[in-house]
């Protein structure tokens, strides 16, 4: 794989690769539901943001609904799953959006990463962590960093030994790391996540 190929060059970062599989980026459908699940998903750990899409999903007697159908969705009924006042206003603030819009996947596939950002993070709710999020894990993007992601700092810094005091010197430090991984940017994120999921302790 090229990207192992290319990440390999970095030698502490050769060191986590070891430790893990490789796995392939997937292009999915039904993006307006992705970014519905990214908003549940929040500040919130894996397993908890799981248990939101379940029941989310259940709503709707397990099978994907449209924007439509979510956006006719009674307040209290999202709100009768767990979802905060704020969350359930910005999940239908999405699916307002891609309504009014007429937003297809088709569309979004076909807009840079630098569009998608800009176009989306117009929606009340959505910041430019959730796009990032929804270009690596719904669009496939491979060269997406997400610099803000509070997992990927502190992967960095304990692989790299960086300071987290000084949070702007980190992600100045962060980015400039991060250069040398591009066009694969997205796998390097997805790799640490992982190390760092998997060894808490690790040196």
């Amino acid at each position: 794989m090229e990207h192992i190929l290319h990440l390999s060059k970095d030698k502490k970062f050769k060191k986590i690769l070891e430790l893990q599989q490789p796995f392939v980026l997937a292009k999915r459908k039904n993006v307006h539901l992705h970014l519905c699940n990214s908003i549940m998903s929040q500040q919130l750990s894996t397993k908890v943001a799981d248990v939101f899409q379940k029941r989310f999903l259940n709503l709707y007697k397990g099978k994907t609904p449209t924007a439509q159908q979510i956006a006719e969705t009674p307040f209290e009924t999202l709100r009768s799953i767990g979802l905060s006042n704020a969350k359930a206003n910005y999940v239908y603030n999405v699916c307002k959006f891609f309504i009014d819009e007429k937003i297809t996947d088709a569309r979004l596939h076909k807009m840079s990463n630098e569009e998608l950002i800009k176009y989306l993070t117009q929606i009340k709710g959505v910041g430019q962590w959730t796009v990032e999020m929804i270009l690596m894990f719904t669009l496939g993007r491979e060269d997406i960093f997400a610099v803000d992601d509070l997992g990927i700092q502190q992967a960095i810094c304990k692989l790299y030994n960086i300071d987290a005091a000084d949070k702007k010197a980190m992600k100045a430090k962060m980015l400039t790391i991060s250069k040398k991984w591009s066009p694969y940017k997205t796998y390097a994120c997805r790799y640490l996540w992982g190390w760092k999921d998997a060894t808490p302790s690790a040196p």
